[in-house]
């Protein structure tokens, strides 16, 4: 039998490790929390997605997916204020030579261009290099008061990155943002990534999607609705029209925008206000 005072001993010292485990090696310390804490945004939530330009708050949706580096603290908290959540938009699979920290990638982990000007893939095989530079990342986004994440470029593997990456070094890189995220106390989405979907849905809050219903393959995201986890869907070829009735169906949340991103939107009128 375990001596009073050696029992409090030995489960002090558990304690101290289960918050090592919980640490993710920057030094900035975490917020993780489990799943019922975080924010869950559940099927047929209305959203907004605007990546340029100055946001306009008119949509009367209950959330907002907007730039983490361009967008600042009181921005998020004036969505806040207006009842509506805030994901914040960063790039993890691809450098841009634009951002504020694009000096701290080594030339070692930049391969070829993702076809948008000023970006280039990543070696996410490098994941001693780059776990620290995406944590600082994911640090600005709690820091400014995002709920969530939604990380792009997540599906190199399937592209011609330069690197010969595989489905398992995507399935360790995306799990692995997935944590930076969640040990932050945010939601995280899982960027297109179709075909991954079976093996990271447990690890991702919602989904975010481009273009399913032009190359017909929206059912491919059911395993999100079934398992309660909102899509956020976007069309940027197809009006409303020819997408709408589809999406109804399967639960997304959907609507068109403009390839730039901007603060025009037409969505579907399936999607519903919920923020809970």
């Amino acid at each position: 039998m375990i001596h009073t005072r050696l029992k409090a001993a030995l489960l002090s010292a558990l304690a101290a490790l289960a918050g090592l485990a919980a640490c993710t090696g920057t030094g900035t310390g975490t917020d993780a929390a489990p799943a019922a804490r975080r924010w869950q945004p559940q099927p047929r939530t209305a959203w907004q997605w605007q990546l340029s330009g100055k946001v306009s708050l008119a949509a009367d949706v209950p959330v907002y997916d907007i730039d983490g580096f361009d967008n600042t603290a009181a921005t998020v908290a004036a969505l806040h204020r207006r009842g509506r959540k805030a994901i914040c938009y960063i790039s993890v699979g691809a450098w841009e030579d634009f951002r504020s920290d694009a000096a701290a990638f080594p030339k070692k982990v930049l391969g070829r261009s993702n076809g948008w000007d000023g970006e280039r893939w990543l070696d996410i095989r490098r994941t001693a290099i780059l776990r620290p530079l995406m944590a600082k990342r994911f640090d600005i986004c709690r820091t400014k008061g995002f709920d969530a994440v939604e990380p792009d470029n997540t599906d190199g593997y399937r592209n011609r990155t330069g690197f010969k990456l595989t489905a398992a070094d995507q399935l360790t890189f995306n799990r692995m943002i997935a944590k930076l995220a969640h040990d932050r106390g945010m939601a995280v989405g899982l960027k297109n990534d179709l075909d991954q979907i079976p093996q990271l849905l447990g690890d991702f809050d919602f989904a975010v999607n481009e273009q399913c219903a032009e190359f017909d393959e929206c059912a491919r995201l059911k395993p999100f609705i079934a398992a309660g986890k909102a899509v956020f869907h976007v069309e940027y070829n197809l009006p409303p029209s020819r997408f709408c009735a589809q999406s109804g169906r399967l639960g997304l949340s959907s609507m068109e925008k403009r390839l730039e991103l901007g603060a025009w939107r037409a969505p579907c009128p399936t999607a519903v206000a919920q923020n809970s």
